[in-house]
């Protein structure tokens, strides 16, 4: 394993101790100074810097471009009010997340007993128990949900930086990774209070984690990040694996009960659900209700995408978003052959499960937001571009307008139409 840009070494100069030189011991000041060096370690490193301050520079972007919707595209346009000032940010998924916090899973014996419930269950609890813990310091709940994906963004993409400079020697891969993951047309949300942030910060530590075999502190970060997503499942799936293959040199099976850690966040939540609705899958059964993500074949949810892309079958809004659902799974299936092609078996367990659980539904849905969480994308692409530097200037020049664009529709309150 590669050391990595922040290890700092106590005395990385020393010359080679001549065998007559007599050994001395160490002195007290020479322990301090070494103390010193270990907490030293966990500083930022300058690469680590560079990525905190482009992450920065995005995000005032999106500040900046949230700020030009709010006036440009006014929430009730009789009146040319623009609206509260956070309320480019407060749309869509936002309400549930929103809800659940503040009034919980099943307020006043309400649930989908009842005509008109909004299916709040289908959403996992771990953003909703995170928002409400900040919401008692920052008492604004939109400001809360900021902060909360703010945070995480930054620790996510500092994981990001560190895991693509263990595949890539060059100093500006990791850079240049969450370059193109800030940049990507779904980046928008990791900006707002959606969960993607927070996943990503507990995934990709995780990740980092296992890397590096420290096989307890991966299993408790997938822990809390299947308490955000189902995709932890996804992520615990690939540890397994990355742990089988490390079973070849380690012969080491004393970490293997910490693999099915990730399991319990799932299995309390589905206890919670089924105490007050009686049904085991509940948050399934509200994803079908909901989002029409019941079970059908890889190939019928391709044709009814397809149609509602371009079959003139919905309106436009509605199209151009199932035109991206396609676009993305294209991406993730080319993703998987390269990930086949490079024997990076964990790292394709991850992403074709994901594959499997958004392309089985009745038509695509945040297939493109789910390829936000593909670490693995952005770590092929930083790799691409440095062996043919053109791909960095094309996908600047071809994805930047993508990214406002999406970003605008979702800040204007028109997403998915």
């Amino acid at each position: 394993m590669p050391a990595m840009p922040f290890d700092v070494r106590e005395h990385p100069g020393d010359a080679p101790r001549s065998p007559a030189a007599p050994r001395r011991l160490p002195s007290a000041p020479r322990k301090g100074r070494a103390s010193w060096g270990k907490r030293m370690a966990w500083r930022p490193s300058p690469a680590d810097r560079d990525v905190l301050w482009l992450y920065l520079l995005t995000r005032i972007s999106i500040w900046i471009t949230a700020y030009c919707a709010r006036w440009l595209f006014p929430g009730d346009p009789a009146t040319h009010d623009p609206g509260p000032t956070l309320a480019p940010f407060q749309h869509w998924d936002w309400d549930h997340f929103l809800h659940i916090a503040r009034e919980g899973y099943f307020p006043d014996q309400a649930g989908p007993w009842q005509s008109g419930w909004d299916n709040r269950e289908a959403f996992f609890p771990g953003f909703p128990l995170v928002l409400r813990a900040v919401h008692f310091v920052v008492p604004h709940w939109a400001l809360a949900g900021l902060l909360v994906s703010f945070v995480s963004g930054a620790v996510a993409v500092l994981a990001l930086a560190r895991i693509t400079r263990l595949h890539l020697p060059d100093a500006g891969a990791g850079k240049r990774a969450v370059l193109f993951l800030l940049l990507s047309p779904c980046a928008v949300f990791l900006s707002v209070g959606y969960t993607e942030a927070l996943f990503l910060a507990l995934a990709l530590p995780a990740w980092l984690a296992a890397q590096r075999r420290n096989w307890p502190l991966a299993a408790v970060l997938a822990t809390a990040a299947t308490a955000v997503r189902v995709s932890g499942l996804f992520l615990a799936a690939a540890l397994a694996t990355h742990f089988l293959l490390t079973l070849r040199s380690t012969r080491n099976l004393r970490p293997l009960p910490w693999l099915a850690l990730p399991a319990l966040p799932l299995a309390l939540f589905s206890w919670y659900l089924h105490a007050h609705t009686g049904d085991w899958m509940a948050w399934k059964s509200a994803q079908e209700r909901g989002w029409y993500r019941e079970f059908h074949t890889p190939w019928e949810a391709w044709a009814n995408t397809w149609h509602n892309a371009f079959g003139q079958a919905q309106s436009t809004g509605y199209g151009f978003m199932f035109q991206a659902e396609l676009a993305a799974m294209l991406t993730g299936l080319v993703l998987l052959v390269v990930l086949a092609r490079k024997r990076r078996w964990p790292e394709l367990v991850y992403v074709a499960l994901s594959l499997c659980a958004l392309g089985t539904s009745y038509w695509y849905t945040s297939i493109p937001r789910a390829v936000l969480l593909w670490w693995p994308l952005w770590v092929g692409l930083a790799a691409w571009s440095l062996r043919r530097p053109r791909v960095k200037s094309a996908y600047l020049c071809l994805v930047a307008p993508l990214s406002i664009v999406f970003a605008l529709t979702f800040l204007t309150g028109r997403w998915t139409g």
